[in-house]
């Protein structure tokens, strides 16, 4: 496991400047992805994500899971689980006042907006409709809040956050209404620590 370990983390250099994940981050997360892959075929399937029991008791569990898988396909590898997990690793404050050159790392509040619009953004038309919204709504409370009350709660967050008229929420849109929520903190996971 060490030599592929070592040719692994070299591989994922150009990788490693987006998640800006350690060596010892890789190690660690290369070792969740292996156990996960119950087909030790170096690719993980939904039905892997699944036996995690954090996302099989979270209300968008599915939608999380479809988050690490790119369009079309049923398999994602290392590289692509080491991607998705860096949008949750938390931004240090040291990153926070460093001018960083390259590209804006996967963990970047812009890029945590970007994957949270995008689990909402059921049909990935760049919008969020009313029936998105409750979609996403009946996800997250089940049967616990009638059709009318989601209804109610749904167009109430629509006619708040429409600023343009168009009865949908635009990225730009959700940006301002979460600009006081600290998302950073929000949207991360200390499981590279």
């Amino acid at each position: 496991m060490n030599g592929n370990l070592i040719t692994l983390s070299r591989s994922c250099g150009s990788a490693r400047l987006l998640t800006r994940v350690s060596h010892s981050q890789i190690t660690r997360l290369y070792s969740r992805f292996t156990s996960l892959d119950k087909g030790e075929n170096g690719t993980l399937s939904r039905e892997d994500f699944q036996r995690i029991p954090e996302l099989a008791i979270n209300p968008l569990g599915d939608r999380i899971i479809n988050a690490f898988f790119p369009e079309g396909e049923d398999q994602v590898n290392f590289r692509g689980f080491m991607r998705t997990l860096a949008h949750f690793r938390p931004i240090e404050d040291n990153e926070k006042s460093k001018d960083q050159n390259g590209p804006e790392p996967l963990n970047s509040r812009s890029n945590k907006l970007h994957f949270a619009f995008r689990l909402y953004d059921l049909d990935k038309d760049d919008k969020i409709s009313r029936d998105e919204l409750l979609q996403v709504l009946r996800m997250m409370v089940g049967v616990n809040i009638s059709d009318e009350q989601l209804g109610s709660i749904a167009d109430r967050t629509i006619q708040e956050a429409d600023q343009d008229g168009d009865s949908a929420i635009s990225f730009a849109e959700f940006v301002k209404v979460l600009e006081k929520v600290d998302v950073e903190q929000k949207m991360s996971i200390r499981f590279l620590h």
